[in-house]
């Protein structure tokens, strides 16, 4: 793995608005209504891959937050390889897979596709306590566990900067396949995938949640 200089975490978690609303809605995390997050074993168990996978993190203390938002099981990633910004605290699963995805999904296939190395993934933040908007309901989002990431940009070493907003649906054929790959592998990794396809609340990023749902748009 490359030798990067270690993320500074943020103090600030820029919030994305996502919004569940329009056409299916995602099946609900039962996590989100009282049921106990990861247990001990099974965070100590994903410190473990991560240390194997060479993905730098300090683990995070579990708290209860209020009003169903938690951060248990959490940690902060420090280097996953290439710089991520705007990383709060993640499910060490989400974490786990979130940093496969980049390493394993979008380097190669910007590399593949574009023609040029990946150097930043740029993201609106993790952890949120907040309900699901723009719907009559007061579910919690998937952020309000740290269960989720929201994907706005990719920047590249030629100089390129791929966004979700202004890329989707980009002219550029390369561009376009590149979005769908790694938004078809992503769709393989997360439980739900959310992108500019499911509603305008999400044109401008991708929802990537660990949820197990299987729901992908």
């Amino acid at each position: 793995m490359p030798h990067v200089k270690r993320l500074v975490p943020l103090a600030a978690l820029l919030l994305s608005g996502c919004i569940f609303g329009g056409g299916h809605t995602p099946p609900t995390d039962q996590r989100r209504t009282g049921a106990p997050g990861p247990s001990a074993r099974q965070t100590q168990m994903c410190h473990a891959d991560l240390k194997r996978i060479g993905v730098a993190f300090n683990p995070l203390p579990n708290r209860d937050r209020g009003g169903g938002c938690s951060t248990i099981g959490t940690v902060q990633l420090l280097d996953i390889g290439v710089p991520v910004t705007n990383l709060g605290a993640m499910r060490c699963g989400l974490a786990r897979t979130f940093s496969g995805w980049a390493r394993n999904a979008v380097a190669p296939a910007a590399r593949q596709i574009l023609g040029s190395d990946l150097v930043k993934i740029e993201t609106f933040g993790t952890y949120a306590c907040r309900a699901v908007v723009g719907v009559a309901s007061n579910r919690l989002s998937g952020h309000a566990i740290a269960n989720a990431v929201d994907i706005s940009a990719f920047v590249l070493a030629d100089g390129r900067r791929i966004s979700v907003l202004d890329d989707w649906s980009s002219p550029d054929p390369q561009i376009r396949a590149f979005m769908r790959v790694i938004h078809s592998s992503a769709c393989k990794r997360f439980g739900t995938v959310l992108s500019p396809d499911y509603n305008s609340a999400h044109r401008n990023h991708f929802h990537l949640e660990d949820d197990g749902a299987h729901f992908c748009r």
